[in-house]
């Protein structure tokens, strides 16, 4: 996926959309993807607490998976990692 965000990158840059480094851009894109997978997260476990459609359950753990990943990636997020994988992910691990 990174280079398609590479190229993702390129191609705004040459159509003067963004002037920001790849670097800069990856790391937006990273944390964008955070948050639209935190909230599926959430989306997810509505579905089946509230709504009676636990069909959404076996994609928690890929999504869980990539908020985790992409939490480890930036030193920043270290704090929010550690919760996730000591609060969150021992409670995962029982209830799916």
């Amino acid at each position: 996926m990174h280079e398609w965000v590479q190229h993702y990158h390129q191609r705004l840059l040459d159509a003067g959309l963004i002037d920001c480094s790849a670097q800069q851009f990856q790391r937006w894109f990273d944390f964008m993807g955070l948050q639209r997978h935190l909230k599926v997260l959430g989306i997810f476990s509505r579905l089946s607490l509230r709504d009676n459609k636990p069909g959404y359950l076996k994609d928690i753990p890929l999504t869980f998976s990539y908020a985790l990943n992409t939490c480890s990636a930036y030193e920043e997020l270290a704090d929010f990692h550690l919760f996730l994988n000591t609060q969150i992910k021992p409670v995962l691990a029982e209830s799916l």
